[in-house]
């Protein structure tokens, strides 16, 4: 959650249009337009809003996201039954790997908690456990998703993405405005710009967030092998 007003950021929109008293573009209609930049910053950077909790397993290997979702990120640790209880880490693991290991991996002993998960970016909001989970007495994992944001409600109300996505959301706000009057002359090429910058501000984070990550560990474990999972 952001601390920036929406306000702030709609009234200078509405400066950079010549339109502070909102008569051309009304404060709804721009209120709706920050709303969906919201959204579509985060289809295009999905760790533009992220919810991390514990996730309600069911009985089995295949696993769903819940509705708010839109991608898998990680499934962290086993969390006990009641949800509250911190456990075991979880490790990913490639599909092919656990398949060619133990073809039948998807009947195997069932318990509680989870040793390692499998997960398809094509499939994004599906993930497998391994073991399966039990029939009664499943365990509850941490999950981390990118959700779609929910709308700012009122323009007195903060953004729902952090404060560093304030300027991209303005330049989307400007990109809607002039995109609406397109058929006027100079609109069209106005809002394109907008858009490029709305996007070339998304890439510049991601590609800061790439230089700041950690390296992460890729060698692949056995799952089988009580040795290589401790």
């Amino acid at each position: 959650m952001g601390t920036i007003l929406a306000q702030t950021i709609l009234d200078s929109a509405a400066t950079l249009l010549q339109d502070t008293g909102y008569a051309r573009w009304l404060a709804p209609e721009m209120l709706g337009y920050l709303n969906e930049g919201q959204r579509e910053a985060v289809l295009v950077k999905p760790s533009a809003y992220v919810v991390v909790g514990p996730l309600v397993t069911v009985a089995g290997t295949k696993q769903t996201l819940p509705d708010d979702a839109i991608a898998l990120i990680d499934v962290t640790r086993n969390m006990g039954t009641d949800g509250a209880t911190p456990g075991r880490v979880i490790r990913a693991i490639g599909r092919q790997l656990l398949d060619n290991i133990n073809p039948n991996w998807h009947a195997a002993t069932v318990s509680a908690t989870t040793k390692h998960f499998v997960h398809n970016a094509l499939v994004p909001k599906v993930w497998y456990a391994y073991p399966p989970q039990p029939a009664a007495d499943r365990g509850q994992v941490e999950v981390a998703y990118s959700a779609s944001p929910p709308d700012v409600a009122a323009a007195g109300d903060p953004i729902t993405l952090d404060d560093a996505y304030a300027p991209a959301l303005g330049y989307y706000v400007l990109y809607r405005a002039y995109n609406r009057d397109a058929e006027y002359a100079g609109n069209a090429q106005e809002a394109a710009r907008y858009y490029s910058l709305f996007m070339g501000l998304l890439g510049a984070k991601k590609a800061g967030e790439a230089e700041l990550a950690p390296a992460q560990a890729t060698a692949p474990r056995d799952p089988m092998n009580p040795g290589s999972d401790k």
